[in-house]
């Protein structure tokens, strides 16, 4: 069989590992994943129930491709609300999760060749995403306050770029949050190098600290920013169900990408979740994810403070699932685990190397606090903390 060469690139992309599941002895600090128990289970399923009962007929029937316009006209709402926008349902597009958003915006844009600009590192999926349509990576690091634009203006200068991927709030892989300022001037410079910004949100919501700032779409003042949000990590990763903000054209265009795609994401689903949000509070809701996972993103943090070598260094994020560990220069996180630490201590993390488009960096790793209990953390984190500490005694070319 002849595949498509894109195949192979997304094939090598590390996700599948990402996914698969782990035996049940081991502590797993890789998944992104929620916390089942958190689900509002019963709530979701009276919604469904209700969904069936008030039917008319059109139900299971098709809808339209932009997705229930109730249900965008709620979150529509809640982004002027909380975020300051001026939306009207006719600016969303409802997606299979955000993950879609990603590879629509990217076949949208890209053809064979073109430059995307990612962070580094970045989220696993987004390359994967984009991988299929074959761009140039250009690769800017992040900073504890979001990318840095001064690798980001000298790449600008040097090529031209028909996207840049951000993931501004509690950033997948390392937790951080771009700053304000940041934002601002990423939103002039679009305008001043004519390219997109693709803003994946799916953690906004998910704050355990600080103030919450602006999306960049805020700032947004020439339709430039393309901006995904999800049901994913906010009520439930099955109901495969995110939105896309965009402007008339882009949505437009879009949109009939979606409809060679997979014609509609499920009408059923979202009339489901919108009567959910007819009858539930999302933010009390929200309130109570938050009030759980700060405790336990506390106890990784007092746990890492209290087991890491001192070689190791970590972040304490203001919310989203993950925080970063950084390991001396020439460490190879990817090596240890898999040599020692998952079949010995147990633990498994998100190696940094498939996080870089380049793949350069290997000292690195991700490290997901949300579906753990705080005793395996506990527990997680000592084993890892010992694992480390052998290693490291180990002369580094032992990892090269």
């Amino acid at each position: 069989m002849k595949l498509a060469n894109r195949t192979i690139k997304t094939s090598e992309s590390g996700l599948d590992a990402l996914f698969a599941a782990t035996s049940a002895d081991v502590i797993s600090f890789a998944g992104g994943y929620p916390d089942g128990q958190l689900f509002p289970t019963k709530a979701m399923q009276a919604a469904f129930n209700a969904s069936f009962a008030a039917d008319q007929g059109t139900l299971l029937q098709y809808g339209t491709t932009t997705g229930y316009t109730p249900l965008r006209q709620k979150i529509a709402a809640r982004l002027n609300r909380l975020d300051g926008l001026s939306l009207t349902a006719d600016d969303i597009l409802l997606t299979q999760g955000a993950q879609q958003g990603l590879d629509l915006t990217a076949r949208l844009l890209l053809n064979k060749g073109d430059g995307v600009v990612v962070e580094g590192p970045t989220y696993i999926g987004g390359l994967a995403a984009f991988d299929a349509y074959e761009p140039t990576y250009y690769e800017v690091p992040v900073q504890s306050d979001g990318l840095d634009l001064t690798s980001l203006k000298k790449v600008l200068l040097k090529h031209e770029i028909k996207f840049l991927y951000t993931i501004p709030d509690f950033h997948n892989p390392t937790g951080t949050v771009m700053s304000v300022e940041k934002r601002q001037a990423l939103v002039q410079l679009a305008n001043q190098f004519d390219f997109i910004i693709l803003e994946d949100a799916p953690y906004r919501d998910l704050r355990y600290s600080g103030e919450r700032i602006p999306p960049v779409k805020a700032f947004d003042t020439e339709g430039r920013v393309i901006y995904l949000g999800s049901f994913s990590k906010i009520l439930a990763p099955s109901l495969r169900l995110g939105w896309l903000v965009a402007t008339p054209a882009l949505l437009k265009a879009i949109t009939a990408l979606k409809a060679g795609a997979d014609v509609e994401s499920s009408h059923l689903v979202a009339v489901a979740v919108d009567d959910y949000l007819t009858h539930n509070s999302l933010d009390a809701h929200l309130d109570t994810l938050k009030t759980s996972y700060a405790v336990k993103k506390d106890a990784m943090v007092q746990a890492l403070t209290q087991y890491m070598p001192k070689a190791a260094h970590f972040n304490n994020p203001e919310g989203g699932f993950f925080l970063w560990l950084t390991l001396p220069e020439g460490f190879d996180t990817e090596k240890f685990m898999l040599e020692s630490l998952l079949p010995e201590a147990k633990v498994s993390f998100v190696p940094s190397k498939n996080l870089f488009a380049s793949k350069s960096v290997i000292n690195g790793a991700r490290l997901n606090f949300t579906n753990v209990s705080v005793e395996d953390i506990e527990h997680g984190v000592a084993a890892l903390g010992s694992a480390l500490s052998q290693a490291l005694a180990q002369p580094i070319s032992h990892h090269g």
